[in-house]
């Protein structure tokens, strides 16, 4: 997965992303943000955990 900031422009791999907890109520063991590293914009919310 290759995500493109629409911020800054850059192209960012899963690999190179930040990884954040959520915001609102999703479960953080589950679910985290994928954030730019050069500007730290939200790129994403991804699937991390177990489906119970």
């Amino acid at each position: 997965m290759v995500e493109e900031c629409d911020t800054c422009g850059r192209s960012v791999s899963a690999e190179e992303a930040i990884r954040r907890e959520t915001f609102a109520d999703l479960d953080t063991n589950r679910w985290q943000t994928l954030c730019c590293p050069n500007c730290g914009a939200r790129l994403r919310t991804i699937f991390v955990g177990p489906d119970s």
